[in-house]
């Protein structure tokens, strides 16, 4: 794994936060799935099996490139 590969930040502004890890390949899988509740804070790296981060319900999320809310 490469360990400089890009991260984001994932905050949740209400309980309930769904943060869904997609695979890349032929077929677009599901990862890994995680729950955030309200303020809870979740690190999440892109790696050779992480390619896409889904998220639902309402976050903040930050990056390198800037920030983002989502579920507004």
């Amino acid at each position: 794994m490469d360990i400089q590969a890009e991260y984001i930040l994932i905050k949740a502004l209400e309980d309930g936060v769904t943060i869904i890890g997609l695979t890349r390949g032929k077929e677009t899988r599901f990862n890994h799935t995680e729950k955030l509740d309200k303020g809870e804070v979740l690190v999440a790296q892109f790696t050779e099996h992480t390619s896409a981060i889904k998220v639902r319900g309402k976050a903040e999320l930050l990056t390198k490139h800037g920030s983002i809310g989502s579920g507004y």
